[in-house]
């Protein structure tokens, strides 16, 4: 996707085009009604929903009939770690390395962030160390690569060895890769890793010899509260299609314009 694509969606003949006015009296409204709870949080939703929709890249914007994506509900997410310990098992991933992780995020009610990551969250949320007292709010937050279309990474590699498929997934040819590591330096997302068993870089790559196969990644497949939806974004009947078309989805970093293809529901200014 381009963000900087204003091209409304019109698959469903609504117009979701909108003016500067509307968007200032919308955005007023929505002010207005900060702190009346769920009819405030409704509204903003609502209009949050067709901000991202509006930004929504028509389908026949995408370089291939198969643009793979995924996108994470944070408010569902639960931090049990059943993703991560499936991604590792998967992929044979090298202790205290990950592919994908879960960061817990805790803000107090003095403004103060407090981010852990116990093992990646592969054996569930660390202890409850904060007094309940102290604590504003709380939420888990799943990561891993956001198989950019225009990388950092793949631009950093000398030799080629990570680069983007025609199905929109950014991969590691092993036997390409000479083990310079720039492209662990230049990920801006903090998601590559120097694999010791390899001897190469490494990072997620949307499970793809299992996605190429018709079959989930394993992370999505294992997550028993439906966090994670993965799909083909060129299909406009696609779980992850109606997914991005029903709710107001960001990616991590949007002003350095990487073009990440994952995708977050429920982001807030807290995520690092």
């Amino acid at each position: 996707m381009n963000p900087e694509e204003n091209t409304p969606l019109t698959d469903s003949g609504e117009d979701n085009t909108m003016t500067r006015s509307e968007f200032l009296a919308a955005t007023g409204k929505s002010v207005a009604l900060i702190g009346i709870g769920a009819a405030g949080y409704a509204s903003w939703n609502s209009l949050t929903s067709r901000l991202a929709k509006r930004e929504m890249t028509p389908i026949k914007q995408y370089p291939n009939t198969t643009w793979y994506s995924m996108a994470i509900d944070i408010q569902a997410c639960i931090g049990c770690g059943k993703c991560v310990e499936a991604c590792c098992a998967e992929n044979d991933v090298p202790q205290d390395d990950f592919r994908t992780w879960i960061e817990r995020y805790r803000i107090k009610k003095d403004g103060t962030v407090l981010i852990d990551s116990p093992n990646g969250g592969k054996d569930g949320p660390g202890p409850d160390d904060v007094p309940e007292d102290q604590i504003e709010k709380s939420f888990f937050m799943p990561k891993l690569c956001n198989q950019c279309d225009d990388s950092p990474c793949t631009r950093a590699c000398p030799v080629g060895a990570t680069f983007l498929t025609p199905e929109g997934a950014v991969i590691v040819d092993y036997d390409y890769c000479i083990g310079c590591g720039y492209c662990i330096q230049a990920c801006p997302y903090g998601s590559r890793f120097w694999n010791a068993k390899k001897q190469t870089a490494d990072k997620c790559t949307l499970c793809y010899h299992r996605i190429t196969k018709g079959k989930l990644p394993a992370c999505v497949e294992v997550c028993p509260v439906k966090a994670r939806i993965f799909g083909n974004l060129a299909d406009e009947k696609s779980e992850i299609s109606k997914f991005c078309r029903e709710n107001a989805v960001v990616t991590l970093r949007p002003h350095l314009k990487t073009g990440a293809k994952v995708m977050y529901k429920g982001l807030t200014k807290d995520v690092v």
